[in-house]
């Protein structure tokens, strides 16, 4: 599908708890009323009780109450009978415990009254007066009553609930027919439909129904889990999602987007009266992804493309890598390298910087450094390399079973460190500073530096990794992005290469149109 042909945002599906009102906080704290008070007369005084963030969020929240009883006690080797939906309150059956909770949750509120996020509230009142429709979802039964409470029932187009999913026999997340019902009732389809959701089990139910775009709302700070859950864009309040939905229509589904080869004339005519300037990843871009990172070796014709081109344009490297290894693998005098994913750079005419804050973060990331060879040299197959900028955890190695351990790990040194952050990859964790610095910037800072933000030049950027989407995005509007491959997200790219002989491929074609044009010559 062509960006210009692809249709805007017509409807927003959101779900309730956490997104709209302030009730997933409510809910937690019934549950855990109801919970606790189970397992004290089942356990008596030396039980465990429920933990809201690790419990609540992973066997209970965003799923339907039922099946949550069921994850829960499940988790804890408790052995419930199913019961009757007949069953009442005081019966210790899967259903007496829903209708335990629901009565304790409807007391809260009666108590506490229920709150509305004010960012949401501001921007689905400009987004209904933009005309988009809106849908409210929720695996609760209360949806009515509560958003009756509230005073907002009348803001939303269509309702799907618990009450209309048992009625419909909609299966539960992280299933997707909840989302799919609701887009059925707007009458709007999978390409102008974007689904906003906190909980990690709405995430995965709304990628997994293939909508353009899913938001994750991270209230909470819990950003990388919501990626991890397939989110597009997370952000901790609505207002970040912009104006409209300008941003949101931006993104596209890689096998979408066009074949840059296939379209190479589009391409070469946004060239006429211009010069190209060239920015490239490294590793699953210019080499193949291979499971010992050392061996990423740059072909010799990889080399000789990259030095015929960096002798008349503007070539740059920017890559996760350190900046050394880079040089070292690389090894062309005439490139730029921007290494530790723009954190340092270099280049011909004494082109050099160092990003001065990130040299701040240097401390914290030998400590981690330390924490994490310690805890998982043990591990087969783990690997831990450390950059000047960044510290990479490679797991293309490790067993299935135990990639959650390593990822388990990295959290918990992360967690430790106050200015370090988790960036992912393709089968790779990256401890980074927690800065608002990466690909994108460095790519902007070298546009300024050189002076190459002028009409004169096309600027094209090439790369395989979600990392690179800072740098998609910033070439986007005016420049090309071309996708290698795919990472399993939507991208900012206008074209996409299936892989590296792809864009190897591209570029002899790019040399022999400029030779053609007399404007190069190899």
């Amino acid at each position: 599908m062509s960006r210009n042909l692809k249709p805007k945002i017509q409807a927003i599906i959101l779900d309730m708890d956490g997104v709209i009102t302030d009730t997933a906080r409510v809910h937690a704290n019934a549950w855990k009323q109801m919970f606790d008070e189970f397992l004290q007369k089942k356990e008596g005084t030396g039980f465990l009780p429920l933990d809201i963030d690790k419990d609540y969020k992973q066997y209970i929240d965003g799923i339907s109450r039922l099946d949550g009883i069921r994850g829960f006690v499940r988790s804890r080797d408790i052995h419930l009978p199913e019961g009757s939906p007949e069953d009442g309150p005081e019966l210790d059956t899967v259903h007496g415990l829903g209708k335990r909770k629901n009565d304790i949750l409807l007391e809260l509120i009666q108590k506490e009254g229920v709150e509305v996020f004010p960012d949401t509230l501001e921007m689905v009142k400009k987004w209904k007066g933009e005309g988009i429709k809106l849908a409210v979802i929720s695996a609760s039964r209360n949806c009515r009553f509560i958003l009756s409470a509230a005073g907002i029932l009348d803001l939303f187009d269509v309702r799907v609930d618990g009450e209309i999913s048992k009625k419909q026999h909609l299966k539960g997340k992280p299933e997707p027919d909840i989302f799919l019902k609701a887009m059925e009732q707007l009458k709007s389809g999978l390409h102008d439909t974007i689904v906003i959701e906190d909980a990690i089990a709405g995430v995965k139910a709304a990628n997994t129904g293939n909508f353009s775009m899913v938001v994750g709302v991270a209230r909470n700070g819990e950003k990388d889990a919501l990626y991890e859950a397939g989110a597009d864009m997370v952000v901790e309040k609505l207002t970040e999602i912009g104006n409209g939905m300008q941003e949101i229509n931006k993104l596209s589904t890689p096998e979408d987007l066009p074949h840059a080869l296939e379209s190479r004339a589009l391409i070469f005519e946004k060239l006429q009266g211009k010069e190209p300037v060239l920015f490239f990843d490294y590793d699953g871009t210019l080499t193949p992804i291979v499971d010992d990172p050392d061996e990423a070796k740059l072909s010799e014709k990889g080399k000789k493309m990259l030095e015929q081109l960096s002798k008349q344009l503007t070539v740059a490297l920017v890559s996760g890598r350190g900046l050394d290894d880079l040089k070292g693998k690389v090894g062309i005098k005439s490139l730029i390298y921007a290494g530790s994913h723009g954190f340092e750079i270099t280049g011909p005419e004494d082109l050099e910087m160092h990003y001065e804050k990130g040299q701040e973060v240097l401390p914290q990331l030998d400590q981690a450094e330390k924490a994490l060879k310690q805890k998982l040299e043990a591990i087969n197959g783990c690997k831990v390399e450390r950059k000047k900028y960044a510290i990479a955890v490679h797991y293309r190695k490790v067993a299935k079973e135990t990639v959650k351990k390593v990822k388990n790990t990295v959290s918990e040194v992360v967690e430790s460190q106050d200015k370090l952050m988790v960036g992912k990859g393709k089968k790779i964790l990256e401890l980074k500073p927690d800065l608002n610095w990466h690909k994108g910037q460095a790519l902007g800072w070298l546009l300024e530096k050189l002076e190459l933000n002028t009409n004169h030049y096309l600027h094209i950027f090439f790369g395989d990794d979600i990392t690179d989407e800072d740098a998609l995005k910033v070439v986007q509007e005016n420049g090309v992005g071309v996708l290698v491959g795919t990472h399993g997200q939507k991208t900012y790219a206008n074209y996409r290469l299936e892989d590296t002989e792809d864009v190897y491929m591209f570029l002899e074609e790019l040399w022999k149109w400029y030779d053609g044009k007399g404007t190069l010559s190899p």
